[in-house]
This record gives C-alpha cells, structure tokens and sequence, in this order.
C-alpha cells in the first residue's frame, strides 16, 4: 500500500524581477557616467605657430632618438643609452655654447622616457633653447578636413 505525503514539493526558483531592477539601474549609471566629457571643463587656448622657419645663423645641434630609444648626437651614435653619456656627447659637440638652439627629432614610436632623458640631461647641462622637429600632417585624400 503506498502512503501519500500531502506537503507541498520543495522546488527552489530564482526570482528575476530584482535582477532585472539592478541591471536596469547598473545600466542607467554607466550610460550616465560615461556622457561626460572631461574635455568640456578644460578651456585651452592653444598657441598658435605659422610654420615658418626661424631666422638663425647657427645650425641647430641635434638629437635625434630611434624608436628603440637610441641616441644620436649631431652625426655620433651613442653607444649607451644612460643620461650621462648623453650629457658627455652634448658637451663634447657644443663645447660651451649654451645658447644654441637644440633641435630633438624623435620616432612617433620612441619611448617617452627615452625623450624626457634627453630634455633632463639638456636641462642639466644649461641648454634653454630647445625645439622639437615634427613632420607636415599629410592630407587625406579626399577633401576631407
């Protein structure tokens, strides 16, 4: 003979509806959050430059940084990438003229600190006149601005 058991079966389910609520309200914060723009707050008036090559007597001294960080002084390559063989190459090629303008031309692809060396050991050494070389933008074709 079989006896019944009349209590209710213990099914376990998940109630969604919560889940639902905290997914909406995730969903409202990030979209929120991520509307602001940080550059609205800042108000830069960048300078202005023409292009136009400055009028010098002497030729610029030259760094030049490869992208894999290496330093080359006028026409000398360094052998050693440290501050201090790059301070000794500047002084052995500008002797003690401090006033010369010293142009760093960097790879896109160089390492920042490899640019931040060399602006430290030129600070270091006295050297106030430096200028960055960069290349034309190229336009697209198109007539796109």
């Amino acid at each position: 003979m079989r006896i019944r058991d009349h209590r209710d079966d213990d099914t376990p389910d998940i109630n969604l509806i919560p889940l639902i609520d905290v997914l909406l309200c995730l969903l409202i914060f990030f979209v929120v959050t991520t509307t602001f723009d940080a550059r609205s707050v800042l108000k830069l008036e960048l300078p202005r430059a023409d292009g136009q090559p400055a009028d010098s007597q002497a030729q610029p001294l030259g760094i030049l940084i490869s992208a894999d960080g290496h330093y080359f002084v006028g026409d000398r390559e360094l052998l050693r990438n440290d501050m201090e063989s790059l301070k000794q190459a500047l002084r052995e090629v500008a002797g003690d003229d401090r006033q010369r303008t010293v142009l760093i031309r960097a790879d896109a692809r160089t390492p920042w600190q490899a640019v931040v060396t060399a602006y430290e050991a030129l600070g270091q050494l006295g050297f106030r006149r430096v200028a960055n070389a960069t290349a034309p933008q190229v336009p697209v074709a198109g007539g796109g601005p």
